[in-house]
């Protein structure tokens, strides 16, 4: 799996690509759209590079009235980092008053593979943006995310390949009372992915997220023992939405959530991507969907056998 397609949307709005210079395409009323300023990653010399597209969208859009904000491609994405747009944006703040939704890092395997993009410390770009409802950055290689308190937002993805420690850490630790939606792409270890369930704890014991309804623990390669984690936690409890799919999960993991506290208070539960025998696949629906729970369970994987006696288990989103 890759991310073959940009966002079409971001805070409820359409994305809205603003256009290149000379375009007689008609500019959408500020707030209608949620408007993705991008550019080229591999950048011929005649091309505007990120810093003139945005300056152009400055100049032309009526910013504060702008409601959600898009960061596609920048140039050489795979080897700079996002610092210098982070930089920018902050700078932009006084100006984007209105800003309830911002994506920084929206770019296709074409542009750049998830594990390519070079992020970078994220916590001022928030600090900086207070009423922000969403935030929503793709790529783990440098990334930052210091702990840190947001009183507004309510929505929190992050999408990688591999999501270091510090970083899952940090996230974990922040305090975000009104935080409904919280994402988080783990990733294989192949990309940087580091951290074990224990990096979870304050979320896991739901002590710093007291809204949140909908958690996705995603993309793991250690799905298994995120399995077990989850099947003690208290954070469990309060939640109408758990997803834990695209990962490695397989029988061991589900019969961790089976044997764990109940779940027939979920509207749903997504394992899909997962490598669960077809036994356990169905313990799981009979368990769950007579109590109402919607069970997502497509996609079913194999484990590879290289003939080391292993099977190999693969998350839907590495490279």
């Amino acid at each position: 799996m890759t991310i073959g397609s940009p966002l079409q949307q971001l805070s409820g709005l359409p994305v809205f690509d603003f256009p290149e210079p000379g375009s007689t395409v008609p500019l959408p009323e500020a707030d209608a759209v949620a408007w993705r300023i991008s550019g080229p990653t591999y950048r011929d010399g005649d091309d505007e590079d990120w810093d003139q597209i945005f300056d152009r969208f400055l100049a032309q859009v009526d910013t504060k009235r702008v409601r959600a904000l898009v960061v596609g491609g920048w140039e050489d994405a795979y080897d700079t980092s996002s610092a210098e747009i982070v930089t920018r944006l902050i700078a932009a703040n006084s100006r984007l008053t209105g800003i309830e939704g911002l994506f920084l890092g929206d770019m296709t395997y074409e542009d750049c593979e998830i594990s390519w993009i070079q992020q970078s410390d994220v916590t001022p770009l928030l600090n900086a943006y207070p009423g922000l409802k969403g935030f929503g950055v793709r790529g783990g290689s440098g990334l930052g995310f210091e702990a840190i308190r947001h009183t507004a937002l309510e929505t929190l993805i992050v999408e990688s390949g591999g999501l270091g420690a510090e970083v899952v850490r940090g996230i974990a630790g922040s305090d975000l009372p009104s935080l409904v939606n919280l994402e988080l792409w783990l990733g294989t270890d192949e990309y940087g992915a580091d951290s074990v369930p224990g990096d979870l704890a304050p979320l896991l014991a739901g002590t710093n997220f007291p809204s949140l309804r909908h958690l996705g623990l995603r993309n793991s390669v250690i799905q298994d023992e995120i399995a077990e984690a989850m099947a003690g936690a208290p954070v469990v409890a309060r939640l109408e939405h758990l997803d834990l799919s695209m990962g490695t999960l397989g029988d061991l993991g589900a019969v961790a959530l089976l044997g764990g506290q109940p779940l027939t208070h979920l509207s749903s539960l997504d394992l899909s991507h997962h490598y669960l025998s077809e036994e356990m696949t169905e313990r799981v629906v009979d368990a769950l969907a007579p109590h109402g729970v919607r069970v997502v369970v497509d996609d079913p994987q194999q484990a590879e056998d290289w003939g080391d006696g292993e099977g190999h288990r693969y998350v839907a989103v590495g490279e």
